[in-house]
């Protein structure tokens, strides 16, 4: 057996075939440093396709050997340049093949890479560049250099441009030439590359728990904090990560996330680490190179799935009446079938301490609705799946709860969602569903050599298994601390290294986490109720006439909700039910001649709400939505009302419509 696999305690509670599974994989022990993967891996994979942007112009195409030799050379150039070890460099670029021969070129020649996406705000990025101590940069291009040395903005406090500060050296990732009267160095990719081909790389001697990265991260609130991650963290993500997914050489891989972001880039480590062939794509290009690259693995979020999920109920609203009802109740009974097939296999979350003779019954019932569920892939479920490819082995989601809809709905169709969970300053992945555990609405069970600890938020007081609160997590993964913010490190990690994640939640008895909210966004009501906002704008989100949801209602009598309508859905609805004219008659404007204000409008979505609250398991009257608004502005990234994940920016959307919520509850 490998080294890097897990103890035995946890091979024993897996099947021979995924330990025989695990002990193929390429083991990475013995290496000290990220970056001594890709020469090794250079030499097992060679011509294998490593990296693939389809819509580059021209398009990208990059061997493992090439790819070790273009990240050697990198890093050649930067030493040439005077690039020590310990020398922060800001790395602000967005994904592509070339953002990931910069990141691993700058810990090759002994920097630490600070990123950001080069879309984030001038003043975030400058105070990154600030805050790290960067003395030199790599860029997406010059437009990204240009809005840094905008001086007619006044940004952050002593550093309202990039010539304030003492960054020394500038490289782009184009190919474009930079101006000759540039104050500060500037070289473009290819000039930096050619120099480090002239130029003898000298290799870098570092201990494992030397910095790595920086990796800030504002969220959802707050001012940005430098997460320190060290290459011990980054390290045990690659030699853990097997015992989740075991890829075969040449599997392709679709990369939409932020290549900077923890979740995607940990990841990519280990997928690449392990032979894969990773494709670029984007959110317009998304479905097209789904069918087209027919990946085997994807990393994404649950804003994704939602959309996916999205669109192939727009498909089935689009068939005829009869065919509708085929398709729903086809549905239905498979929805019933996974269920017993759940309780069946001891993998129902809502049915933890099952007798043998309730496993028995759901496994007659699984057999007994078997057929219709059968007739269901034929008729419906594979032609799904073509739309993804029809080769997914599994996807990895994460960076937020997965609605248990959605997580049934792939179920039933057979695309494999292995639920994780993380944070940034957890390098990230601390848990994730197993392909032989994948209990729906669990975010699994912890990676090898991490702990779990549920407390009580008031007396921090240990709680026993179900019993829900503070989640504390252990082990190689958590951060060294925030860059120069000791304070706010130690209120993150104890003296015991137990990092605060912020999250409530409970474990299963087989140690499965559940999350059920975050503390800090819990509402609490003025009767003292708190409620979870997330369980309950994930059941609302089933209605198809509701596209984004977020919950309002601090010290407020009840919940309220800011609602934007999938106006798709509801202009169909509308020229069914309304007698509008048809919408080739109309604008191309979707909410054209429907006035979101209307009382039959109103009475739709209340009926929504109520019927997809009430129905949601575990339903309290204080779960109740009483006052909404319909807001006609989506939330999303450019309107920085959602983070760079799809994540929804509370505090953001808050600040934007706090006149809309105070008349809400005047």
């Amino acid at each position: 057996m490998s080294k890097n696999q897990p103890t035995s305690s946890f091979l024993s509670n897996i099947t021979q075939r995924e330990r025989q599974a695990l002990e193929r994989l390429v083991d990475y022990t013995n290496v000290e440093l990220l970056p001594e993967i890709w020469p090794l891996a250079a030499k097992r994979f060679g011509d294998t396709v490593v990296l693939h942007n389809p819509h580059a112009k021209p398009e990208v195409t990059i061997t493992y050997t090439q790819l070790a030799q273009q990240i050697k050379e990198f890093a050649a150039g930067l030493q040439a340049l005077g690039v020590t070890v310990g020398d922060r460099i800001s790395l602000i670029a967005d994904n592509s093949p070339r953002w990931f021969i910069a990141d691993q070129g700058i810990m090759t020649a002994g920097g630490v890479d600070a990123v950001r996406s080069s879309q984030a705000e001038r003043e975030e990025l400058l105070f990154i560049i600030a805050n790290s101590g960067s003395t030199a940069l790599v860029v997406e291009n010059l437009k990204t250099l240009e809005k840094l040395q905008d001086s007619q903005v006044v940004a952050t406090p002593g550093a309202s441009c990039l010539d304030d500060l003492p960054v020394q050296l500038v490289i782009l990732l184009s190919d474009e030439a930079p101006a000759i009267e540039e104050t500060i160095k500037v070289l473009n990719f290819s000039q930096l590359i050619e120099i480090g081909r002239n130029h003898t790389f000298v290799p870098v001697k570092q201990k494992r728990d030397a910095l790595a990265t920086l990796i800030y991260t504002s969220g959802t609130t707050g001012k940005p904090k430098g997460v320190m991650l060290s290459y011990n963290n980054l390290m045990h993500q690659v030699t853990t990560f097997g015992t989740v997914v075991q890829p075969q050489v040449g599997d392709i891989v679709l990369s939409i996330l932020p290549s900077w972001h923890s979740y995607e880039r940990t990841v990519e480590y280990y997928l690449l680490s392990q032979g894969c062939t990773q494709v670029y794509t984007n959110l317009r290009s998304f479905k097209g190179d789904l069918k087209e690259f027919k990946p085997h693995y994807m990393i994404a979020v649950p804003r994704l799935w939602e959309s996916i999920y999205e669109g192939v109920q727009k498909q089935f609203r689009e068939q005829p009446a009869n065919k509708q009802r085929l398709i729903n109740f086809l549905l239905s009974i498979s929805e019933k079938y996974i269920k017993a097939r759940r309780i069946a296999q001891g993998l129902s979350l809502d049915n933890l301490h099952t007798s043998s003779v309730e496993r028995l019954t759901a496994k007659i019932l699984t057999s007994a609705l078997s057929l219709v569920h059968a007739l269901g892939e034929k008729l419906v479920y594979a032609k799904v799946r073509e739309a993804t490819g029809a080769r997914i082995k599994q996807v990895i989601s994460g960076g937020g709860a997965l609605p248990r809809h959605i997580d049934n709905f792939f179920e039933i169709i057979g695309v494999q969602i292995l639920q994780g969970y993380g944070l940034t300053e957890t390098s990230p992945v601390t848990h994730v569903r197993r392909p032989w555990r994948n209990m729906i609405g669990t975010s699994g069970q912890p990676l090898p050599v991490t702990e779990t600890k549920i407390i009580d938020p008031e007396t921090k007081a240990p709680l026993p298994v179900g019993k829900r609160g503070l989640v504390l997590l252990k082990g190689p993964q958590i951060m060294q601390g925030y860059y120069q913010n000791p304070e706010a490190t130690a209120k993150a990690i104890d003296a015991e290294g137990w990092f605060d994640s912020g999250d409530l939640g409970w474990v299963t008895p087989q140690n499965d986490l559940v999350l059920t909210g975050r503390a800090k966004d819990t509402i609490v009501l003025s009767n003292g109720e708190n409620i979870e906002p997330q369980p309950i704008e994930d059941a609302c989100l089933r209605s198809p006439y509701i596209d984004q949801i977020m919950l309002v209602g601090q010290d407020q009598r009840s919940i309220g909700a800011l609602i934007v309508p999938n106006l798709e859905a509801l202009e169909k609805w509308a020229h069914q039910n309304l007698q509008l004219r048809p919408p080739e008659e109309t604008s191309s404007d979707p909410s054209a001649g429907i006035d979101l204000e209307s009382k039959i409008i109103q009475d739709l979505f209340r009926r929504e709400l109520n019927r997809e609250v009430q129905n949601r398991p575990g339903y309290r009257p204080d779960d109740r939505i009483g006052p909404f608004r319909l807001i006609h502005e989506p939330f999303s990234i450019e309107n920085g009302m959602m983070t760079q994940t799809l994540k929804t920016r509370r505090h953001v959307v808050t600040e934007r419509y706090c006149g809309i919520i105070d008349d809400m509850f005047a």
